[in-house]
């Protein structure tokens, strides 16, 4: 039986400092038009491969949301129920009973973190650049080096002239190697906002004796100026030398106790991962290279820029501890003083963080489905070349994937939650073949559609697109036969096409400098100050 609770019940827990999962149950592309601010989007479409990992604790109190005008947060409950987590309940007449109830309610997605930028820099008073002003530094070949604190494949895609690639937590580990000399002008951009303010304070906090501003409103604020940008670049930011690993270690320790940054040893850290009624997380704030070569056993992959810049895509669980891990202590100290002013009060550094330890490799470990009965790449190939009106191949990856990246010809795209509309769209077929990125949402969503296709063989295709793509067949470009609306991911500026980009980036660069004055009215969120 499904348990509810109010809004004054939910403003309670939010406000009473034990662990709470405020979780919303809509695609992402929903959540995003309006949603509370310490949710979550975790949705019913993909709830099996996400819940592990975003809330590990199976008796953690959970709080499912929608708009209260679905029954998804009911059916995201049922689910988390079956999957063993025994302190659910879903928000009463959801979203919108919270709004009657003068609660605050936020569009966009890692609200948390983009309003935490916008604090930063009214709070520090983050110098920045405009960039027509930093475009005629670079045409004057100024002593200036310019730090993109993205990942590279977000630089790789769009970048600033003479840029160099240095996510966010690697900023002050590898400054003094591109800029060892105090004269030279240190510029950190990103694609917006968050990352820029938070680079650029993250070296003025260190200490860094050069002057550091961020680009105003990074890429965005750069092409909206008419500014050429740069395509396919790669170059990253060097590992520092002794020398200036020297500098970073001395720097993060005056960061560490300005900042009351903590540190546990092994033995502590042992107490914390037995204790069953707190959460733990175990993040490794490295490069993604550095974690796939080595890390600690059950760590996940949480690169410090980006933790900061989307803390809800890493952990779900608020008041939750959380365990910060690198090689030297620079990166998981810089990433936990803004952690601790996010409201993160448990978050502390591992003591020697991977040295002397055994480790495993690998990437993230991820949640897999069951098995389900299923049709090879080349059994579909030859079954769609011999007779294709027998079958209906339905992919259930994001529209975004379906539009850029392409499709087996002829797919159908839908939604995993809203696979009643697919079978509208579809009708009646002899076989069913689901299909999504990796094959894994595929595979659980066979049994459901398999009651909405009863007289269908349905099976899900091993190893998802990607197997289809790495076996050299045909991918089809468009977006054509789509089952349901295009509203399961958030479409960021740069993935619209034509002139409305600039109208996007407009408004969301507006939508951002915008929250930090909503936080006023919101008892729920504090930042902290040092």
């Amino acid at each position: 039986m499904t348990n509810f609770i109010d809004p004054a019940t939910l403003l309670e827990q939010l406000l009473d400092g034990d662990e709470l999962a405020v979780l919303d149950a809509r695609e992402q592309g929903v959540f995003f038009r309006s949603h509370l601010f310490h949710a979550a989007c975790v949705a019913l479409s993909s709830l099996e491969l996400e819940l592990p990992v975003l809330v590990p604790r199976r008796n953690t109190r959970i709080v499912w949301c929608d708009s209260g005008e679905s029954d998804l947060a009911i059916r995201a409950a049922r689910k988390s129920v079956e999957l063993g987590y025994t302190h659910v309940s879903v928000l009463s007449g959801g979203t919108a009973a919270w709004r009657e109830a003068d609660g605050e309610l936020y569009e966009g997605v890692n609200v948390a973190s983009k309003a935490f930028g916008e604090f930063v820099e009214q709070t520090y008073h983050t110098p920045h650049i405009a960039a027509s002003e930093l475009h005629q530094l670079i045409e004057d070949q100024a002593d200036i080096v310019i730090l993109d604190s993205r990942p590279m494949a977000e630089f790789g895609r769009m970048s600033i002239p003479t840029g160099l690639d240095c996510p966010g937590a690697e900023l002050v580990h590898r400054v003094k190697e591109v800029a060892p000399a105090p004269e030279t002008l240190v510029v950190v951009n990103c694609a917006g906002r968050t990352r820029s303010i938070i680079g650029a304070q993250s070296l003025i906090n260190a200490g860094l004796e050069n002057k550091v501003v961020a680009l105003e409103n990074g890429t965005m604020g750069w092409e909206l100026a008419g500014l050429e940008l740069a395509t396919d670049q790669n170059t990253h930011a060097p590992s520092p030398s002794e020398t200036a690993q020297s500098w970073s270690q001395h720097a993060a320790a005056g960061v560490a106790t300005r900042f009351g940054v903590r540190s546990i040893d092994n033995s502590e850290l042992a107490r914390w991962l037995e204790d069953p009624d707190r959460t733990t997380y175990l993040l490794d704030v490295r490069t993604p290279e550095e974690f796939v070569d080595g890390h600690i056993a059950g760590s996940i992959s949480a690169p410090g820029g980006q933790l900061i810049q989307a803390t809800d895509e890493y952990v779900a669980t608020h008041n939750a501890r959380i365990v910060l891990i690198d090689d030297d202590g620079v990166r998981a100290i810089m990433t936990a003083s803004w952690l601790q002013q996010l409201g993160w009060g448990d978050a502390v550094v591992l003591e020697g963080g991977v040295g002397g330890r055994q480790l495993v490799s690998g990437k993230n470990p991820r949640p897999t489905a069951p098995r389900a009965p299923s049709i090879s790449n080349t059994a579909l190939a030859e079954r769609l070349a011999a007779n294709p009106t027998s079958v209906a191949v339905l992919d259930i990856g994001t529209s975004l994937k379906f539009r850029q990246k392409g499709h087996i010809p002829g797919a159908w795209w839908g939604v995993r939650s809203r696979l009643d509309q697919a079978r509208d769209a579809i009708g009646e077929v002899a076989m069913l073949v689901l299909t999504s990125t990796d094959g894994q949402l595929a595979k659980l969503a066979v049994a459901e559609a398999a009651e909405l296709w009863p007289n269908s063989d349905v099976v899900a295709l091993t190893g998802g697109n990607k197997s289809w793509r790495h076996a050299g067949l045909d991918m089809e470009p468009g977006f054509e036969r789509a089952t349901t609306t295009a509203d399961d991911v958030w479409y960021k500026p740069y993935d619209h096409d034509g002139e409305v980009v600039k109208q996007h980036m407009r408004d969301y660069i507006t939508w951002e400098i915008a929250l930090v004055e909503q936080l006023e009215r919101d008892p729920t969120v504090r930042f902290e100050t040092y």
